[in-house]
């Protein structure tokens, strides 16, 4: 992605017009997004038809369909939609259509395979979310307080892709928390929110910052490309083991530095604590020299309402996101863990559905 990134700021930085930047924006943060959701997306569907425990009977298909069928769709894009699709309609069976009396462990055992379902989409979303969504918002950003041109409507419209974003991690934790049986779900309400606020304040600011460094000179992506290369760095000193193939773990670690270079994440559900602070520290560092830089460096933009107005946005966003941050961990956050399912029930099998959600990112 920041490879990418620096050909991009290039080429839209001799571009004329905003609408042909946009243009261009739309066009150049899509195609790595939607190769990679599909690339997974179909990796897991394939996993999950060689598992004996969700395909006992070694069908040759999953969800009706077939291998070539499975490659079809994705191709073309389509692997996401069927999963929505296969998630409703399964949904719909268990909750309207179902005359079978569940035991109350069958009815776990379903409504758990159904979070898992939820848990597959909410995982390719985070992708998408830090794949797309945040880079093109970023070259939006960098478009319009380097050209100055923006409306009313672009406005809000960048305020909405923020809290989408936010959002959009929130819902991951709590779909992830509900298809982990030993992990307690993340509780409604005031802990939701402030949550919300961490996520919301801590990606606005750090985004501005890099939109700051940016104007300063799109050769900063050079920076981004660092940063981008010690989270995939840090990411494979820790092997993670999410993949079932080895190359496709060496993507999934690239996906995580670019997911890294915008907020932090529990890579390998381990302890984060001294990880966090340091991940934090560099946070405040970015934070506090992007308009700092900018100020020593184009002295003019010193008294500019618009550079003063984001410069405070990045500045009580940092410090907003990170009380927050705090709060949540040290009085909000649930520290009590459920038994091990293998400790209620006897079982020590998992299938594959489970074991990638277990492996994969662990909101931070």
């Amino acid at each position: 992605m920041a490879p990418d990134l620096l050909g991009s700021i290039t080429k839209l930085s001799s571009a004329t017009s905003l609408q042909n930047l946009q243009t261009k924006t739309d066009r150049i943060t899509f195609l790595p997004s939607s190769r990679s959701k599909a690339v997974f997306s179909h990796t897991w569907y394939r996993d999950d038809m060689t598992d004996v425990l969700m395909n006992a009977e070694g069908k040759p298909t999953i969800c009706v369909l077939s291998k070539g069928g499975l490659v079809f769709l994705h191709l073309f894009g389509m692997g996401i939609f069927t999963r929505y699709y296969h998630l409703l309609k399964k949904g719909f069976k268990v909750v309207w259509k179902s005359t079978h009396p569940y035991t109350v462990d069958e009815r776990r055992d379903v409504h758990h395979n159904l979070f898992c379902m939820a848990t597959d989409l909410s995982m390719l979303k985070l992708f998408e979310t830090f794949l797309e969504s945040v880079p093109q918002l970023l070259l939006q950003l960098y478009i319009v307080l380097g050209h100055g041109e923006c409306s009313v409507l672009q406005y809000l419209s960048m305020a909405f892709s923020f809290f989408n974003i936010a959002w959009s991690l929130v819902d991951y934790r709590r779909c992830l928390h509900r298809s982990l049986p030993h992990i307690v779900e993340m509780p409604s309400g005031l802990p939701t929110v402030i949550y919300l606020l961490y996520k919301l304040c801590t990606i606005t600011s750090h985004i501005l910052s890099y939109t700051l460094l940016l104007i300063l000179s799109p050769y900063s992506t050079v920076a981004l490309t660092v940063i981008w290369l010690l989270g995939t760095t840090w990411t494979h000193a820790l092997q993670t083991n999410f993949c079932s193939s080895g190359r496709l773990e060496l993507l999934y670690r690239a996906v995580i530095g670019v997911i890294l270079t915008f907020s932090f994440f529990n890579v390998k559900g381990q302890d984060t604590k001294v990880a966090m602070i340091i991940y934090y520290l560099f946070y405040t560092f970015v934070n506090i020299t992007a308009p700092l830089l900018l100020a020593l460096l184009k002295p003019e933009l010193q008294t500019d309402t618009f550079f003063l107005t984001v410069s405070g946005l990045i500045f009580g966003g940092s410090v907003l996101g990170l009380v927050c941050l705090v709060l949540y961990y040290q009085l909000l956050h649930p520290r009590e863990k459920r038994r091990e399912a293998d400790e209620v029930d006897g079982l020590g099998k998992e299938t594959q559905a489970s074991r990638r959600i277990h492996n994969f990112l662990q909101p931070g």
